[in-house]
């Protein structure tokens, strides 16, 4: 067993710039200082290892075999690629080879390990960098291909089988990648690149339009239609560039391609707008000297007033404006604007209205009272618009009417206006007075109807009701003689027939309840003879003219005509004063008292209380009639005496009853009063005189 080396075959292998190791059978017997640097252990603690003992866990049987093998076979054996666990702990990848040498009679065996570790990292990388490259180049959006030297496709991304039909599979390798573009055989960019020929080809291949680029040297870029893409072809933007080894050499060509249809037929279209745009001017141009020619003689011979101002000077006036203005001789330039007013106070209100809106860009119509240079007034309506809203002083344009006879006329009509308005009111109250005495005496006509033929069967069946009584009685007083009559001093067949009668009848009960019939068909009687009475007092048909009456009587009858419209809402409560007569026409303020007390009863949604109140106050009576309602706004309160005003739905309401009784009041000599709250109810006061003014 070998347990040493010589120190010659030491010193030799510390001279190799190789890692060597020498082991035995079963412990490494030495390493050199590049063996122990490359796995971070001295020479004692490799000595202290089995000869495989320095290999990684997953590396250590092979390594040992590989060393048994050395030990037994003569000759180097092939080489192999282990990991070794290093001193600190790191794994690093070696080539390791072995061979046999006789030391002391003894095989041992020599090892020499080559460090892999870096060219293995730089192979990954390297790799690494290829796939990046080829997923940027796969990915790309922008259509490309690679070809080599010799011409043919070793690229060929997903966009670019996309642009030309073309799947990658059926290009690469191919040396006639001008198929996927082009129905006969020519160079592409890319080859006249590899070619070297780009400068003298490039004129009959691309004319113009292929141009060396700006940003990548050598590299050269075309603008080209492909009429067999797409339904109406494509206009691709393609650009090639050479590939360069490490020495400089090419050795190949990238070309990229992109769609650039849209761009060039936005060109197109706009090159097409320029050249309307530029026949439109010409021709607008043409047009705006007409109307140059045409404006000008319709500013000299406009049937109005024009001038043009600048710094409170006049720069132009047409001769409407001169003979307006009585300028005579007097030139319309440099006249001052201020000449053309009475007073300073005149031009600067103008000047205080126009300023505002001709700053805004706007146009300004006003109505003024200007003056001639001889000192005569003009009514004048003005047009402004400013010819640079920034600055309305440095130019306006100004279009004067005179209107003094339009002026004179409207203020003529207006006058008269005025004075229909005052007639026409009087006419509407006249209307007025006129449809409620039509109502009234409709009224007062159905009332004298119905008291014609309700009176006459009322007066018969009363008098039959009389004669009825007065033949019931001698009946009674007949049966109760009979009944007093002893049994057997009557017939038999007669007291039987008596009985009879009696036990069907009960005679008693009729002879006490007969005249309670009677007594309670005269009352009916009475009270239609009553509805009827404040029916015709009510319409009063048989004074409709000024005459005195008492108010409290036709506040009642006018509250039991329209009681089918109260006792369901509310509660009639009456506070009387004992009034004087009142001169009046009673059917008129009948009217009056009923529109209040409808109106109270409509105002109450539910259940509520109306309250009727009587004066007599120094020479006045005060009827109050108040109701605990919804109550008014102060915004109905100021309209509800407008005609046609009303706050009821449509068709419940024509908003005529307050304003007809507003007119009766006021025709009396009275006057209304309203006070209401929200939520609470309302008050209307009606004053009346007792000796009102007489119409004329």
């Amino acid at each position: 067993m070998v347990t040493a080396l010589t120190v010659d075959f030491s010193l030799a292998l510390q001279a190799v710039s190789a890692s060597v190791l020498v082991h035995g059978s079963d412990r490494i017997l030495f390493a050199n200082a590049a063996m122990e640097r490359l796995l971070g252990y001295g020479l004692e603690a490799l000595q202290q290892m089995p000869p495989h003992g320095w290999a990684a866990p997953e590396f250590a049987d092979e390594l040992q075999r590989y060393g048994q093998r050395a030990l037994a076979e003569e000759g180097e054996l092939p080489a192999i690629e282990i990991e070794a666990l290093t001193g600190s702990g790191s794994l690093r990848v070696l080539e390791v080879k072995a061979h046999r040498v006789m030391l002391d009679g003894q095989p041992c065996a020599v090892l020499t390990g080559q460090d892999l570790s870096d060219i293995r990292h730089v192979q990954t990388s390297l790799l690494d960098i290829g796939r990046v490259l080829y997923q940027i180049l796969e990915n790309n959006p922008v259509a490309t291909f690679v070809i080599d030297k010799s011409h043919r496709v070793t690229h060929w991304n997903a966009s670019c089988a996309q642009l030309t039909g073309r799947e990658a599979s059926e290009m690469l390798g191919r040396d006639d990648s001008w198929r996927a573009f082009y129905p006969e055989a020519r160079p592409l960019l890319a080859d006249l690149i590899l070619n070297g020929n780009v400068e003298q080809e490039r004129e009959r291949l691309y004319g113009r339009h292929c141009q060396p680029s700006l940003h990548i040297a050598n590299a050269y870029e075309v603008e080209g239609y492909f009429p067999n893409f797409g339904r109406e072809g494509r206009w691709l933007y393609f650009t090639a560039a050479p590939l360069f080894d490490a020495h400089g050499e090419v050795v190949g060509a990238i070309e990229t391609l992109q769609d650039i249809t849209r761009r060039r037929q936005a060109e197109d279209e706009l090159r097409r707008h320029r050249n309307e745009l530029e026949n439109m001017i010409a021709d607008r141009t043409a047009e705006l000297l007409s109307t140059h020619h045409e404006l000008e003689a319709f500013l000299e011979n406009a049937s109005v007033g024009i001038i043009s101002t600048a710094n409170q000077q006049i720069q132009r006036g047409n001769k409407k404006f001169i003979e307006m203005f009585e300028l005579g001789d007097v030139a319309p330039h440099g006249l001052p604007t201020r000449r053309l007013f009475k007073s300073d106070a005149d031009y600067e209100a103008l000047t205080w209205v126009a300023r505002p809106v001709l700053s805004q860009g706007g146009s300004m119509l006003h109505e003024t009272e200007l003056c001639t240079l001889a000192g005569n007034p003009l009514w004048v309506q003005i047009i402004a618009y400013a010819a640079d809203p920034a600055d309305p002083e440095a130019g306006t344009w100004w279009l004067l009417q005179d209107r003094t006879e339009v002026r004179r006329v409207q203020q003529e009509l207006e006058l008269n206006y005025e004075r229909m308005k005052q007639t026409n009111m009087r006419l509407e109250e006249a209307q007025n007075q006129l449809l409620q005495s039509e109502k009234m005496a409709s009224i007062g006509q159905l009332a004298a109807g119905v008291a014609h033929e309700i009176n006459n069967p009322i007066g018969f069946v009363s008098s039959n009701l009389g004669s009825l009584r007065g033949y019931v009685q001698p009946v009674f007083a007949l049966l109760a003689l009979l009944k007093k009559t002893p049994a057997d001093a009557l017939p038999g067949d007669v007291r039987e027939e008596l009985d009879r009668v009696d036990a069907a009848v009960d005679l008693s009960f009729v002879e006490e309840d007969l005249p309670q019939l009677l007594d309670e068909s005269e009352e009916g009687l009475s009270r239609v003879k009553k509805i009827v009475q404040d029916l015709k007092d009510f319409s009063r048909v048989d004074h409709a003219d000024w005459q005195d009456a008492d108010l409290n009587a036709g506040l009642d009858s006018t509250l039991n005509v329209v009681m089918n419209e109260v006792k369901y809402k509310a509660e009639v409560r009456k506070d009387y004063a004992v009034l004087p007569p009142v001169h009046c026409i009673a059917a008129q303020l009948n009217q009056v008292f009923m529109n209040l007390i409808v109106n109270a009863a409509h105002a109450i949604k539910e259940r509520g209380t109306i309250t009727l109140t009587t004066r007599a106050e120094d020479g006045w009576v005060r009827i109050e009639i108040a109701d605990t309602g919804s109550g008014m706004s102060e915004e109905v309160k100021r309209r509800i005496f407008e005609p046609f005003f009303t706050t009821k739905p449509v068709g419940q309401g024509t908003g005529l009853g307050l304003s007809l009784s507003f007119s009766i009041v006021q025709k009396h000599g009275g006057r209304i009063e309203v006070d209401s709250e929200p939520g609470v109810g309302t008050r209307f006061t009606v004053w009346i005189p007792l000796h009102p003014p007489q119409p004329a």
